[in-house]
């Protein structure tokens, strides 16, 4: 969402902060209706026949933002707005992934996401008095094409993650990634370079 340049925060809403990458009280009415809907849906998605991979599809296209031709989700996922979700063709995810989406996660092509995995665009304020007001920011993720994320890796807002990029398992990634490497540990770092053929 666009701000008119002489608004200031105090004169914002709490979603036109979300919005606009500022701190917000994620306890606000508004913020909160945001995620109703992904609740439902996720709901659903979750409650769908696993055999049913038809309402499977049609109820991950209707909460994700935008998606290329083949994506898998397995049950359940979880996510906090859905519509933040763009994915690109040949988007699989195993089973218990959560994406918390309140700024976009942008997920390039041929990614495929293991079981238990966090992507995380929301984070609290250090401060106990920040957190007592119920303050949060969000920060969006960007991951690039043929990547694989291992099961419990944790990804944290602000990241952006390169391509051709394998994420270990159990890897939390607190910065940047760039193309063509394996990455892991806690925090994550450069473990290989990879070539473009592996």
């Amino acid at each position: 969402m666009n701000k008119p340049d002489d608004a200031r925060p105090d004169a914002m809403s709490e979603l036109e902060k979300l919005d606009a990458g500022l701190p917000y009280m994620f306890l606000d009415p508004q913020v909160v209706a945001r995620k109703q809907r992904a609740v439902v849906l996720t709901r659903a998605f979750n409650d769908a026949e696993p055999t049913d991979v038809a309402a499977q599809d049609r109820l991950i296209r209707e909460l994700f933002g935008s998606t290329g031709d083949f994506v898998s989700v397995q049950q359940p996922f979880h996510c906090d707005h859905g519509a933040n979700i763009h994915v690109g063709d040949g988007f699989l995810t195993n089973y218990n992934v959560t994406i918390l989406d309140i700024a976009p996660v942008r997920i390039g092509e041929h990614v495929m996401i293991g079981p238990n995995v966090l992507i995380s665009t929301v984070g609290h304020p250090l401060s106990a008095r920040g957190r007592r007001q119920w303050g949060a920011f969000a920060q969006p993720v960007t991951i690039g094409d043929d990547v694989w994320i291992g099961g419990n890796a944790v990804i944290l807002p602000g990241v952006t993650i390169g391509s051709n990029v394998v994420v270990a398992a159990g890897a939390v990634v607190t910065a940047d990634v760039p193309d063509g490497v394996v990455v892991g540990g806690v925090p994550a770092r450069v473990l290989r370079e990879l070539p473009e053929d592996e």
